[in-house]
């Protein structure tokens, strides 16, 4: 028989997949993707892109691709029944906080596409019109079965990925159990050309008594998308019709609708899969966990379990670590996949709740409070951190230890910026490193120079601070940005054990330029 080989076999093309594959192509990795679907796809109801998914990208080079073909959202407006209830500033809201401080929409197909032209630019097609038949783990290996035009395949892989969304393949081909429900509203969500009060490069939500609106822009064209909730009297229709809501939904979002260019109404699902690994198999993105629309979180998470996985796997198929680091990937995030589900679930039955004492708060009281607390940095900050994935960490993780200052091991490493730069570059290397804000020793970066994990030195300064490090302190920093180990004394002892423990060795290949051990980063 023959058996065609790969070291991750990659099952889905959407944006989880495709940031999977395109970080394992990154780090060196041979993949192999493919998805069911002819082509990428059109629609697309995910437009948030987070700063912390902007960050990733800035990591693999390709942020500015992604910043230029998207819209930066200046405003959040909140619409009553009696008019303008308050306008949020979203433009600068996490300053400090990440070098990406704005809210910003691209729409999904667009999003793909980006990723796809930059894996084709690395050498790496997705198969399309493609099958998972079957699999099964064999120990020492994934045996795989796909079938393309009525032939089928037979592929070894190291690892299977099961990026294959709500009705995942991979998940069914498990028996993984995908708990949960079903939310009993029905959404609309329409990309149209149309007229009205709608705030340039903003996003506009209008709270009624009954449920919400949202209007924000989709393309620099200047098409908008409409995403609300299908009037009660038209739910239990057959086939829910643009023409059959289109008074309710001008009436809601204030827009005068000219074009339709695309309508769907949907339902939303909240759930978490009860595993997220099985042996050699793993599950990101909608195959593991699904939830409501609330945030802008769902895209952004599925492409946050993308690159926690890929860095591991990255490092246990080229023989850097030991193979107990993918032990991390499913406790670091099924956790974060639980709270969001709940945290959302929270936000989404309040905006949606059709109790007369939630709707008058909703529509009277709920807007003068947003107003209030996001003009204050402390309200405006604490409310990015949330939306923004910047606040994801994994403290309770198996591979987080210490802490220095305020920050703790599988905290996200907290941005700094000076005059000359910031404290995120280094990240680019995709590589293990250890951060000193401050005085480096010279015997702790004698003692572990041979592990050859590069030492950057940033000069202290208030802004390092601010940001809850500790002067002095050492931060053992993972390939994805997250603190692994944070020690307030720079006792070598420490960072070597903990590198033993887990066998890690940084990359060989292609060493970055700021790679080098010892380099002092000024950041003044």
């Amino acid at each position: 028989m023959n058996m065609s080989k790969t070291k991750v076999l990659i099952a889905g093309a959407g944006p989880t997949g495709l940031t999977l594959a395109l970080w394992l192509t990154r780090l060196g990795v041979p993949v192999r993707i493919f998805d069911k679907a002819a082509a990428p796809g059109e629609t697309s109801r995910a437009l948030a892109v987070q700063a912390r998914t902007l960050e990733f990208h800035r990591q693999i080079g390709i942020v500015d691709d992604v910043l230029a073909a998207g819209v930066r959202l200046e405003r959040l407006t909140l619409h009553t029944p009696a008019g303008v209830a308050a306008r949020l500033p979203l433009s600068d809201f996490g300053r400090g906080i990440s070098p990406y401080s704005f809210a910003f929409a691209l729409p999904q197909d667009i999003h793909e596409r980006l990723l796809i032209t930059h894996l084709e630019r690395a050498g790496v097609e997705v198969e399309r019109d493609t099958e998972l038949v079957a699999f099964q783990d064999k120990g020492e290996a994934v045996i795989a079965t796909l079938s393309r035009n009525g032939r089928t395949e037979t592929v070894s892989a190291a690892y299977l990925a099961g990026c294959d969304g709500a009705r995942s393949a991979v998940r069914h081909g498990l028996n993984i159990g995908f708990p949960g429900g079903t939310y009993e509203q029905s959404f609309y969500v329409a990309d149209v050309k149309g007229s009205g009060e709608i705030t340039p490069n903003g996003m506009d939500t209008t709270i009624s008594s009954y449920g919400f609106a949202i209007v924000m822009p989709v393309r620099q064209s200047g098409s908008v998308r409409l995403i609300g909730i299908v009037p009660k009297a038209h739910e239990a229709d057959e086939t829910i019709t643009f023409e059959a809501i289109r008074a309710d939904v001008e009436r809601d979002t204030g827009v005068k609708v000219h074009e339709v260019n695309w309508f769907s109404t949907y339902r939303v699902h909240h759930r978490v899969a009860e595993r997220f690994r099985a042996g050699r198999v793993f599950l990101c993105g909608d195959a593991g966990h699904i939830h409501s629309p609330a945030g802008g979180q769902g895209m952004n998470t599925g492409m946050g379990d993308a690159v926690n996985l890929a860095w591991k796997l990255a490092a246990v198929v080229q023989g850097r670590a030991d193979a107990r680091l993918l032990d991390s990937y499913e406790p670091e995030r099924i956790a974060f996949a639980h709270k969001l589900i709940e945290s959302t679930d929270k936000v989404f039955r309040f905006v949606t709740s059709r109790s007369r004492l939630v709707g008058l708060f909703r529509r009277y009281l709920m807007p003068k409070i947003m107003n209030a607390a996001l003009h204050t940095s402390f309200g405006s900050r604490a409310f990015f951190g949330v939306i923004s994935q910047a606040a994801i960490e994994y403290r309770a993780g198996p591979i987080s230890a210490g802490t220095a200052g305020k920050v703790s091991g599988g905290d996200r490493l907290p941005y700094v910026v000076g005059a000359r730069g910031d404290n995120f570059e280094p990240l680019r290397s995709l590589d293990w490193q250890i951060h000193v804000y401050g005085e480096v020793n010279a015997e702790f970066r004698a003692m572990l120079a041979p592990a050859g994990i590069p030492v950057h030195a940033f000069a202290w300064s208030e802004a390092a601070g601010k940001a809850g490090l500790q002067r002095d302190g050492a931060y053992l920093v993972r390939p994805d940005g997250h603190v692994a180990l944070a020690s307030p004394v720079q006792e070598a002892a420490t960072f070597q054990r903990y590198l033993a423990g887990l066998a890690i060795r940084p990359r060989t290949a292609e060493r970055a330029p700021y790679r080098v051990p010892g380099t002092m980063h000024s950041l003044a």
